[in-house]
């Protein structure tokens, strides 16, 4: 179960490469685009190609080195066509990004947005990057392994379904639905897309620990999280929401990130 040194300077070296490579690419389409918002479409296939390629340089235990890379590879390119529909959807900018970067120069804006995504790729990655340079693990270990397998296919699961849900929603006419979707399992958390990926990362996480270097890894999922919740992911989309009618009610009874049964007056 020790760490192969050698393995993780080839593993962590890929996967800096990599999130410097799709960055760059990021950074050339956003260009061409004219929005920053053009970034998110690398997030998801990025990390998947993080994935991918620790597998590939890695030397650790083949079955943690498949399962991370297919689990994250589908969660990875699921969420990057996703996320490429949405900006192909619009010819606005992303009013995150806007206000992020107002007044910004450009220098300063590819630093806070493609050098910063870039970082936190390498770094989310860690995970997969030990796991594909430790060896095999014992029976506690595949208790793990079993855990963050689920993990991960139960966060794609939700996040998946909660899009789709969210998608037909929106394909409503826009006089005939309400203001705040409540459909499935938007009734049982207003951001079920964003803890569907925290499972995600945090079931790649237990693969990981499932050797023992990968136990230091945890602020990884710990800082995924962080960037799901209150980052650019849950707490700016509820200010969004803010003012809209029926939202009062909606923050009431409905859980704001972990799924539960909607709460009744």
């Amino acid at each position: 179960m020790a760490l192969d040194a050698r393995g993780f300077a080839r593993t962590t070296l890929t996967s800096a490469g990599i999130a410097v490579a799709t960055q760059a690419a990021a950074y050339v389409a956003s260009r061409r685009d004219g929005r920053l918002m053009v970034v998110d479409v690398a997030w998801g296939p990025g990390l998947a190609a993080v994935a991918a390629g620790s597998a590939l340089a890695g030397t650790g235990d083949r079955a943690r080195r498949g399962i991370l890379a297919a689990g994250l590879g589908a969660w990875g390119l699921r969420l990057g066509s996703h996320l490429l529909s949405r900006v192909r959807s619009t010819d606005e900018e992303d009013e995150r990004y806007a206000e992020l970067t107002e007044g910004d120069s450009e220098a300063v804006k590819v630093l806070k947005i493609f050098v910063g995504q870039g970082v936190a790729q390498w770094a989310i990655g860690l995970p997969v990057q030990v796991a594909a340079a430790s060896g095999p693990v014992g029976p506690a270990g595949r208790v793990l392994v079993a855990l963050g397998t689920s993990g991960i296919l139960g966060g794609l699961t939700l996040e998946a379904v909660a899009d789709r849900q969210k998608s037909a929603f929106y394909e409503r006419d826009a006089d005939e639905r309400p203001a705040i979707c409540r459909d499935g399992v938007w009734n049982w958390s207003r951001h079920p897309n964003y803890f569907g990926d925290s499972c995600v990362w945090n079931g790649a996480y237990l693969v990981a620990a499932a050797a023992s270097p990968g136990v230091w890894t945890f602020l990884s999922p710990a800082v995924m999280t962080y960037l799901l919740v209150w980052g650019s992911g849950a707490k700016p989309s509820e200010e969004r929401l803010k003012g809209r009618e029926g939202y009062d009610a909606y923050r009431r009874e409905v859980s704001f990130f972990v799924p539960r049964p909607p709460r009744r007056d």
